[in-house]
């Protein structure tokens, strides 16, 4: 098992099947949305550190949502767009580089013990069938059983998601309550509006991340599982900002008065 465990220190990235025709376009959209994640993402981090009337649990949070979408993107992203650019015999990536970005796609305790779970196989493939490294992509370089990976997996997926859609649903059930109860129209609509944005977000990520997981067992489905991985990482980081930098009234004013010096220097 030893001499197995490292037999390939530079694996194979499959990447995404795109033509010759559509890469650079490809390319330029997914470039455009990176440059956009990272200078929203971090210009509201900016904000809410620099603004102490912004110290406060909720911008905190908000600070916090920022940073992982940022952190996020940063791993997924450039390392897409250069592989877009690169021909599919060429897009090499070392085993501890794979490791690293598994690690940090996830960055969750009970996936890092996944991820702990797939570093004890060995490995006798170097071929990562997928566009970027996961947990799913290292236990499928080893020729050993995985039955405990996809058990744990399945099970780990199960409870992420019930939890995660139960402690959704029952607070827009206490949402949905309180505005029914309430006679304020003014402030049902902003909550309506505050919430089915939030929740169009929600869905996005709820069901490109759970795509991606189950269509990990159906190599058919690789293309929809490719695409759905794509829109997990590069959508709610686009929308996020957006959503809560605009409808957070202190963060909203603090912009616009930004944008209101700019245009009176010029």
């Amino acid at each position: 098992m030893d001499n197995l465990t490292f037999r390939y220190s530079v694996l194979l990235v499959e990447g995404l099947n795109v033509t010759s025709q559509s890469s650079l376009p490809v390319f330029i959209l997914l470039l455009l949305a990176y440059v956009f994640i990272m200078i929203s993402n971090t210009g509201m981090m900016i904000q809410i550190s620099l603004e102490k009337s912004l110290h406060q649990p909720m911008y905190i949070l908000f600070c916090s949502l920022t940073f992982n979408d940022v952190m996020g993107a940063t791993v997924f992203v450039p390392r897409l767009l250069r592989d877009i650019l690169t021909d599919p015999s060429e897009r090499f990536i070392t085993y501890v580089e794979c490791v690293i970005q598994a690690y940090f796609t996830h960055l969750l305790v009970l996936v890092s013990i996944l991820i702990s779970l797939s570093l004890r196989l060995s490995h006798c493939r170097s071929f990562i069938s997928n566009h970027f490294c996961d947990n799913a992509s290292l236990f499928k370089l080893s020729c050993e059983s995985t039955v405990i990976n996809n058990v744990y997996g399945l099970t780990f997926t199960v409870v992420l998601f019930a939890s995660s859609v139960g402690s959704v649903a029952l607070t827009y059930l206490r949402i949905a309550m309180v505005c029914f109860k309430s006679k304020n129209k003014t402030t049902n609509s902003k909550a309506i509006k505050t919430c089915s944005s939030h929740l169009t977000v929600y869905i996005i990520m709820l069901v490109s991340g759970s795509v991606g997981i189950v269509l990990h067992r159906f190599t058919v489905y690789a293309e929809t599982r490719k695409l759905a991985n794509v829109l997990f990482h590069v959508i709610p980081p686009v929308l996020n900002p957006i959503i809560y930098g605009l409808q957070a009234k202190e963060i909203r004013q603090r912009i616009f008065k930004l944008l209101r010096k700019k245009v009176n220097i010029k």
